[in-house]
């Protein structure tokens, strides 16, 4: 293979240079989490099982089980991606496809709403859902992160729709295709690359999500991943092994999604759209 040329050089080495910090904590992440002791990143000490006691163990001090917290992200992260794929997808394509009256006013006003960030409308938000009576359950969350995520991904999803063939669209319709059936099975598989981006993007932001759980959920059969990390940081002696071990355990259900699906995401973004 011919050598990069310099200027590549010197770019891809900056790149290992910005990404070794990343690096460096997640090693150091990983060493902790398997280690009794680490000395910077060179393992001092045997290997320490008991740093993974939470995973089989039953509630202890207030926290659910590790799986019970495990699930709910589960449901919590793909719940949002999927409403958000569908509600974005459906808002984009009327704002594309479709005209009517005050259509750039509804585009402002979406942008502006991505504007505002989460933590200013805590107060607003454990109001509306003190009155749906949706406090303290995880379908409050899940709507709360959902509305959040659709400004980007109405726009996202527009910058898709808007590259569609009207000819594709008109040939269905003269053939008798509704527009619901037009959006379904004509405009939908051509805008693929974008749902698998904004359900990547809204997947990721909800698994991570920490402040609207913590906030919105006070009993811990409700508590995802994020809140029962950090239930391990608030108590007296902190065990930064068993910190490390849930920090792990919590990132390992996303690099083994990412590792089963990395061939059918670069398949599909390198396929594009087809007419």
């Amino acid at each position: 293979m011919p050598l990069l040329p310099v200027r590549w050089r010197w770019l891809v080495a900056s790149g290992f240079l910005l990404c070794a910090p990343i690096v460096a904590g997640m090693a150091w992440l990983v060493l902790t989490a398997l280690f009794d002791r680490v000395h910077g990143l060179v393992p001092a000490g045997p290997l320490a099982p008991e740093n993974w006691a939470f995973v089989g163990s039953p509630s202890v001090g207030g926290r659910p089980p590790a799986v019970v917290a495990l699930l709910n992200s589960v449901l919590f992260s793909f719940a949002v991606a999927a409403v958000a794929i569908v509600v974005a997808s459906m808002a984009a394509y009327a704002i594309s496809c479709l005209h009517f009256p005050g259509r750039s006013l509804y585009l402002a006003v979406v942008l502006v709403l991505h504007a505002f960030p989460a933590v200013s409308l805590l107060i607003a938000i454990f109001y509306i859902l003190r009155v749906l009576g949706l406090f303290d359950t995880l379908v409050g969350v899940i709507l709360v992160k959902t509305a959040l995520e659709l400004p980007l991904g109405i726009w996202l999803m527009k910058g898709f729709f808007d590259f569609l063939s009207w000819e594709m669209e008109m040939a269905a319709l003269v053939d008798g295709m509704s527009r619901w059936g037009v959006f379904w099975k004509v405009a939908l598989p051509m805008v693929r690359p974008g749902l698998l981006a904004l359900g990547t993007f809204a997947l990721l932001s909800a698994w991570g999500e920490f402040i609207l759980p913590f906030t919105l959920i006070v009993s811990s059969r409700s508590w995802t991943l994020a809140t029962y990390l950090q239930s391990f940081l608030t108590e007296a002696f902190t065990d930064f092994g068993m910190v490390a071990a849930v920090g792990l355990f919590y990132a390992l259900p996303v690099l083994v999604l990412f590792g089963l699906g990395q061939r059918y995401l670069l398949n599909l973004y390198g396929g594009g759209v087809k007419g």
